[in-house]
C-alpha cells in the first residue's frame, strides 16, 4: 500500500527546474507534455513585493489548466523570490526573468507547437511587456492586468489578440480602467481581445478559481481549433 501511494506521488510530481536568469539562477516547476510537438505556455506570478509567487492559487490554476490542455508548461519564481537569485528590479529586470524562462523552453522544446504566455496582475504586466519583445509568441492570458497602475500604452501595436480577465469589484485596478485598455486594443488591425468580466471577483479572485479555469480552457480550446481549421484550408 504504501509503494502504490509511493509511485502514484511520483508520476504526479512537478519537477523543480533552476535555469539561468540574466541576474543568477531562477526556480520554476515545469510539465512537460508526453505530446509530440505540444505548444508551450509560460505563467507569470503577481508582485514580488506583495507576498507574489508561482505558488499563487490564480498562476497555479492556470499552470493546471495549460497543463490540462496537454500544453508543457512552466511557471517560475521572479528574481528574489523563493529560491531565484536576485532582488527585485521594479519590473525592467523581471521581464528578464521571463524571457530567459522562455529561451529555456524553447530549448526543451526546438519543435514546439505554438507558444503562450499568461500572467496576473503584476504578472499580466510582465507578461504584455514580453508580448511586445518576443514575436514568436502566439497568444496571451492576462488576468487582472494593472491596468490604473502602469502605463500600457506600449501594446501599440499589440502583436496578436488574447483573452483578458478582470474582476468587476476588483478594489485595486477599477474595472473602468481596464474596459479602456481593451477598448483601445479593440481598434488596432487584426487584433481581438476577448475580454469577460468575473461578477463578484475582487482583486485576488479568492472565490473565482474555477471561472479563471474554465475561460482559459474554452478561450484556449477555441483558438487551437481555429488554427487546426485554417490549417485544413490550406
Amino acid at each position: 500500500m504504501h509503494r502504490r501511494g509511493h509511485r502514484k506521488k511520483r508520476r504526479n510530481a512537478m519537477p523543480e527546474v533552476m535555469f539561468a536568469g540574466p541576474d543568477g539562477r531562477l526556480e520554476g516547476r515545469y510539465h512537460h507534455s508526453q505530446e509530440t510537438g505540444a505548444p508551450l505556455a509560460l505563467i507569470m506570478h503577481p508582485h514580488p513585493l506583495h507576498g507574489g509567487t508561482m505558488n499563487n492559487r490564480i498562476t497555479y490554476t492556470m499552470y493546471q489548466s495549460f497543463q490540462k490542455l496537454g500544453f508543457s508548461v512552466m511557471r517560475f519564481n521572479f528574481r528574489g523570490v523563493g529560491r531565484s537569485q536576485g532582488r527585485y528590479d521594479g519590473g525592467i529586470g523581471e521581464i528578464g526573468d521571463a524571457a530567459a524562462a522562455l529561451d529555456w523552453m524553447q530549448m526543451v522544446n526546438p519543435s514546439h507547437g505554438g507558444l503562450w504566455i499568461a500572467g496576473y496582475s503584476f504578472g499580466a504586466f510582465v507578461g504584455m511587456q514580453l508580448l511586445m519583445r518576443r514575436p514568436e509568441v502566439s497568444g496571451w492570458i492576462s488576468v487582472a492586468p494593472p491596468a490604473s497602475h502602469y502605463d500600457f500604452g506600449f501594446l501599440a501595436p499589440c502583436p496578436c489578440g488574447g483573452l483578458l480577465l478582470h474582476g468587476d469589484a476588483d478594489e485595486l485596478v477599477p474595472e473602468p480602467s481596464v474596459r479602456k485598455l481593451v477598448d483601445k486594443l479593440n481598434t488596432q488591425k487584426n487584433v481581438t481581445v476577448d475580454y469577460r468580466i468575473a461578477a463578484g471577483a475582487d482583486h485576488v479572485f479568492a472565490n473565482h478559481a474555477d471561472y479563471v479555469a474554465h475561460a482559459l480552457e474554452d478561450y484556449v480550446m477555441k483558438v487551437q481549433a481555429r488554427k487546426i481549421m485554417a490549417l485544413a484550408a490550406d
